[in-house]
């Protein structure tokens, strides 16, 4: 069975895709399809709005970080059950990865999956205009196959007809017109739209608004054919459990891109208790994160900084990505988990920290206690640090051997002053990043581990023999 797909892309960031490609999962849920939702590139923020919008988890295809072998399993998997896949780009559609002529952009994770392209365009400034845009996208890449185009932030009836009138010409079909409206504008902060946990009223009114101006303005049947449209592809089957244990001859190895079954299995043995922060604070985690610790063999238990202890029986603990700098004095007034951490990890608890796990692990943040297990402490700075990392382990810890090389992901406006020597992550091109204890490891950046398997196995191998 062939999952129908399309891509939402655009010209140019602030087209209006996210509104767009999230009222699309939406109105067609609404509609009766069961709809998964994905996002081109390492972005944590849009999946939870596509979240909301299809009521499955939302997921991540990054060549860059999976690996481009992996996006078509990947997405088979994330596709499961469902009968449409709406896939968001990032940036504008040819846009990748800096001097890679366009590695990890939309229309590289777009031909890689054979998926038809909706071009999202802002008519905002332009009227006849927009048909050159159009039929220049068109033909700077002939592989990918732009089905149609919806003009959003139209003005006017008149503005529609005028720019309807330029689209003509390329062939390519307007698939739907959407005026501006104010109900669609959802806080953002300095590292772009506030995530859908920390704010989940105002993600539903926004996704609700979407919904609506998408089903009114956007021929929806058009869109399904478009999807319906895509050619089978062969894909090798991704499964997290047999990511993290031997293949055996009886398992699956391949299946086309459509619904596939759900991983079963595990690593035998005792399931130690995994703890995973969750909450308004680290709501930055990709979903195969804990499929694979799932997979390993561990009983993956969430919990929320700001009100929670650790989970009964906690054998290791994940700290993922997000705005503790926002939360910090909530995050320090809980006192009990911060001494709790602290013992357990005192006490030769294995953690794996990633960016706001990483503060969290400080002495403080913004002059606020943190765990104060490693000698830094954090600050908010007025400098943007953003991109693809590669990255070689600089030390040896329970989880990474010592130059092991890995690509991974910066985003943050934050900065650790470190009080003295310490052993550091990683080694990046530049200098050092990130601190390690034998069985922490602590860093600014983000990995996904659908490319390196055995970091799960590992975290919860360590976890097992805590509890032996």
């Amino acid at each position: 069975m062939v999952i129908p797909r399309v891509v939402v892309a655009a010209p140019a960031s602030g087209a209006g895709k996210t509104t767009v490609a999230v009222g699309l999962m939406a109105a067609l849920r609404r509609a009766g399809h069961v709809v998964a939702g994905f996002k081109v590139g390492p972005d944590y923020i849009d999946p939870g709005f596509h979240a909301v919008a299809t009521g499955r988890p939302g997921r991540n295809l990054d060549p860059m970080l999976s690996g481009e072998e992996r996006v078509g399993p990947l997405f088979a998997h994330g596709a499961a059950g469902a009968d449409v896949a709406v896939v968001e780009g990032v940036m504008g559609l040819y846009d990748g990865a800096l001097g890679t002529e366009g590695f990890a952009s939309t229309a590289h994770v777009a031909k890689l999956l054979k998926a038809p392209v909706v071009l999202v365009v802002d008519a905002s400034a332009a009227g006849r205009s927009v048909g050159a845009v159009v039929q220049g996208f068109v033909a700077f890449d002939t592989e990918v196959r732009i089905v149609g185009v919806i003009l959003n932030k139209v003005g006017s009836d008149r503005h529609e007809t005028e720019v309807r009138a330029g689209v003509a010409p390329t062939g390519v079909p307007v698939l739907g017109v959407l005026r501006r409206d104010t109900r669609l504008t959802v806080p953002s902060r300095h590292l772009g739209l506030i995530p859908a946990d920390e704010q989940r009223d105002q993600a539903e009114q926004a996704v609700d608004a979407a919904a609506e101006l998408v089903r009114a303005g956007v021929d929806l049947e058009a869109v399904v054919a478009a999807a319906k449209s895509a050619p089978p592809h062969e894909a090798t089957l991704w499964n997290p459990t047999t990511e993290v244990t031997p293949r055996t001859p009886a398992e699956p190895t391949s299946a086309k891109l459509g619904p596939v079954g759900s991983p079963s299995g595990a690593v035998l043995g005792v399931r130690p208790v995994v703890a995973v922060a969750g909450g308004p604070v680290f709501s930055f985690r990709y979903t195969e994160t804990t499929e694979l610790l799932t997979a390993a063999g561990a009983d993956v238990v969430t919990f929320d900084p700001l009100n929670d202890k650790l989970p009964e029986a906690t054998a290791a603990l994940y700290l993922g990505g997000g705005f503790p700098e926002l939360h910090a004095e909530a995050l320090s007034a809980n006192v009990a988990l911060r001494q709790q951490v602290a013992a357990a990890i005192a006490d030769g608890m294995p953690v794996i920290a990633e960016c706001a796990g990483l503060l969290y692990l400080c002495r403080e943040l913004d002059g606020h206690p943190m765990t104060g297990v490693l000698p830094a402490t954090g600050r908010m700075t007025g400098r943007l640090t953003l991109g693809y990392r590669t990255a070689v382990a600089a030390t040896t810890t329970a989880f990474f051997d010592e130059g092991r090389r890995v690509r991974g992901h910066e985003f943050h406006r934050t900065t650790i002053d470190v009080d003295h020597d310490v052993r550091p992550a990683w080694h990046l091109p530049g200098g050092v990043e990130g601190i390690t204890l034998p069985h922490v490891h602590a860093s600014y950046l983000h990995l996904h581990w659908t490319a390196t398997p055995d970091v799960p196995a590992r975290v919860v191998a360590a976890a097992r023999e805590r509890i032996r």
